[in-house]
């Protein structure tokens, strides 16, 4: 939101009050709390009729500074707010040293001087500022319809770049761009966010969280080209500096006090299969479609069934259609027995016509008008009810028709919509409706995700969540929404995908071929690829099928072969995915991210990191022609074995069952012997890829995780003249280690394999 008129002039109806001077600065203990006047004190008589915002620095947690400038601090606060996992508290030291007052928290330095203007100023371990708010950096803002602002600004560095506020489609880099905080349904193709998260990673190694729930505006270099402003219409402003050094640790940080992504079952990491949206299918759709992957040698792991299992004009009712699939004990009985686990759709909604409606009603578990009335309209389905997840009860109600369910034999939820939340609407725990609006979705997630661990056992729940806000990210997976069927599309996703993985995301999904419309071969061929090398991979449209033989019997090979690729990198990506859910750092990441420093992977978008060892490229033409930039050493394409040395870019040209792949330099990749699932048994006969840099005391590891995310094995490798030695700990079982372009040896214990 702007507030100004260019540089010098204040926008019509607007009134801005900034903090000007520092009038005191009271230390407690490991915080302090300076109070800002909005205009110059020369004189006693200058105290009165003016405001005075109060600025509170403390640390939640070490290398996390937390800033909360209140105007009027009587402002009820009725909820809700985050859920952070430190508590305020005595993370940072205080000192005072003459007119500066500083509060450091491990690497990072918060200084306040009293002389001169009021700011605030962020600096590193080695003194180097970060970022700053200057003078006019902290103000209140009040408009002509009587809403009253906060704002920050906090400065932007020559050249420095912003990224992440979530799962957006806009330019990667949100230098420019005003973005503001409020769940939509907009598919990929807008301005409009299924994920809204107010947290931003800079490229200068820190983060800033803004600690409100509801609409939140950022103008990124944008009302002014030289800061960031994040604005909320309230009394306070919270926000967090996040520290670095690198982007990675600002990403552990920032997830530490919103919550890890936790860790999704093996299982889901293997191909999905659904129904589609509108198609009409049943059991023998169903039955066709799974013997027709098995028969195509196309691995499965789950199938989805999408809204249309329930009955027409009654989402949710969470009873399977007699009509259409009259026998789902006996139907999910026969699919188990091929080894499929079972999703199906939800939403938070209840039709009217649903048996489900009077029920919630009565028990007074859908949400309500300030008159008293049920909400309701006909948007997406005929005068549906929204269910008040902020009740216990309500919450355990829904869990309750869920359940059955999971008796029944389902695995797991596709957690649809929660992005058009009324606001003229009165909740159960008397939330305030402008905050619940981004905040719905994740007591929805929330939910179902601990009825699943709560039914399955920890590390066995899994949803396929389309909207979320800061801290959705420990109920994964979310998928990118509605795309179109096209390369721009395709491209889209991609981009929006790696905006939310630098928000704190770990796995993101999308739907391979696109959702609106059929999607050329061509492109469905080529987003096969890249689904299947992303951490989730579904097939999934609207109004048509997504089988691979409707695509041509080049799509049914391309698919085979990326879902057996991926089966075979799996002790790898379990592993990557374990960092996640340890660390924070996403299994998805863009290029700044494992690059940081080189300038060149800045901006880049449509290409990215599978883990920090596997680059991959999907190509957006039907020519094959792709552009891939690949950084300083020497990478090894992993399905041709080619070796080109970076920094470089290169021009490239693909067929559909090949995109760049490469594997970096000093990298160990453990591939599985078992291309038939996603959960198998990762030691049984494993190969260890090894690339060796040139270095004469070159040395690596590498872990294999078991099921549970826990280490099984680790590999220790390094040069020993002209030999690689290879030590396994944890194993006495045998292994294959192979050098890439060079020479391979089997054993176990120790393995020992010639360089030359």
């Amino acid at each position: 939101m702007k507030f100004t008129d260019g540089f010098w002039l204040i926008r019509e109806g607007v009134h801005l009050s900034y903090a000007t001077e520092v009038r005191d600065v009271r230390l407690q203990s490991k915080r302090f709390t300076a109070h800002a006047a909005v205009k110059k004190v020369t004189r006693r008589g200058d105290t009165l009729n003016a405001p005075l915002l109060t600025v509170e620095c403390f640390s939640p947690a070490e290398g996390v500074i937390g800033v909360r400038v209140t105007h009027h601090a009587g402002k009820r606060r009725p909820g809700p707010d985050f859920a952070l996992t430190e508590a305020e508290g005595g993370a940072g030291e205080v000192r005072r040293e003459g007119t500066v007052t500083e509060l450091t928290s491990g690497p990072l330095t918060l200084r306040l001087d009293r002389e001169g203007p009021f700011g605030l100023t962020f600096h590193d371990a080695d003194g180097r500022e970060l970022t700053r708010a200057d003078a006019k950096g902290t103000a209140f803002a009040t408009t002509g319809d009587g809403a009253h602002h906060m704002l920050s600004r906090l400065a932007l560095g020559v050249g420095e770049q912003i990224y992440g506020l979530g799962e957006r489609f806009t330019p990667f880099v949100k230098n420019g761009q005003v973005v503001d905080m409020w769940q939509a349904d907009g598919g990929t193709s807008s301005e409009q966010a299924y994920k809204n998260v107010p947290f931003y990673l800079s490229s200068r190694g820190y983060g800033v969280f803004v600690n409100h729930p509801g609409a939140v505006s950022f103008e990124v270099g944008s009302e002014s080209v030289g800061q960031v402003q994040f604005s909320v219409e309230d009394q306070t402003l919270e926000y967090y500096v996040v520290a670095g050094p690198t982007p990675k640790d600002v990403l552990t940080r920032y997830t530490a006090l919103t919550g890890r992504p936790a860790l999704p079952p093996a299982w889901s990491f293997g191909l999905w299969l659904t129904t589609s949206f509108t198609t009409s299918y049943d059991e023998q759709t169903v039955t066709s479609f799974v013997d027709g992957m098995a028969e195509r040698g196309i691995p499965l792991s789950v199938f989805h069934f999408d809204c249309f299992w329930m009955r027409e004009y009654q989402w949710c009712d969470f009873e399977w259609d007699p009509d259409v699939f009259p026998d789902p004990d006996g139907m999910l009985a026969r699919l188990k027995a091929k080894g499929l686990r079972v999703s199906a759709w939800i939403n938070p909604y209840i039709a009217q016509k649903s048996p489900l409606f009077d029920e919630a009603a009565a028990l007074g578990h859908l949400v309500r008008r300030p008159d008293g009335d049920i909400w309701q309209w006909d948007l997406w389905q005929a005068g549906m009810g929204l269910v008040d997840f902020t009740s216990p009860a309500a919450r355990d109600w829904y869990a309750g028709k869920l359940k059955p369910l999971l008796d029944q034999g389902v695995d797991c939820f596709k957690t649809d919509f929660g992005e058009r939340i009324p606001t003229d609407v009165v909740w159960h725990d008397g939330a305030d409706p402008e905050r619940m609006h981004n905040y719905y979705t994740h007591l929805f997630n929330r939910t179902v995700f601990e009825l699943l661990e709560k039914e399955r056992g920890q590390g066995e729940a899994v949803l396929f969540a389309r909207s979320a806000t800061a801290g959705g990210q420990q109920y994964p997976v979310h998928w990118g929404g509605d795309c179109w069927s096209s390369f721009e599309a395709m491209a889209e996703s991609l981009r929006g995908g790696l905006s939310l993985s630098l928000s704190g995301f770990g796995f993101w999904s999308h739907d391979i071929g696109g959702f609106e419309g059929t999607p050329d071969p061509a492109v469905f061929k080529r987003w096969l690829a890249f689904g299947l090398l992303s951490s989730h991979s579904r097939l999934h449209g609207s109004s048509s099928y997504r089988v691979p033989w409707e695509f041509g019997e080049e799509a049914v090979d391309v698919a085979r072969r990326f879902t057996l690729l991926k089966h075979r990198l799996m002790p790898y990506l379990y592993g990557v995915a374990a960092e996640a859910h340890r660390t924070g750092v996403p299994m998805m990441r863009p290029m700044v991210l494992e690059f940081p420093h080189d300038p060149a992977c800045r901006p880049l978008d449509r290409q990215y990191m599978l883990g920090s060892d596997v680059l991959v490229a999907p190509v957006f033409t039907e020519d094959g022609e792709v552009e891939v930039y690949l950084p300083e050493g020497t990478w090894t394409h992993l399905l041709t074995g080619e070796r080109v040395t970076g920094p470089a870019w290169r021009t490239e040209r693909h067929g559909y069952d090949s995109l760049p792949l490469y594997v970096r330099e000093g990298a160990v990749l453990p591939l599985g012997s078992d291309d038939q699932r996603p959960d198998g048994d990762w030691l049984d006969a494993p190969t260890l890829l090894v690339h060796p840099s040139a270095a004469a005391d070159y040395a690596a590891e590498v872990t294999v995780p078991d099921l549970l995310g826990t280490p099984a094995a680790t590999f220790r490798v390094r040069r020993d003249g002209d030999v690689l030695r290879v030590t396994a700990n944890g194993t006495d079982r045998s292994f294959t280690v192979r050098v890439a372009g060079g020479a391979s040896a089997a054993g176990a214990g120790e393995v020992t394999v010639p360089l030359t």
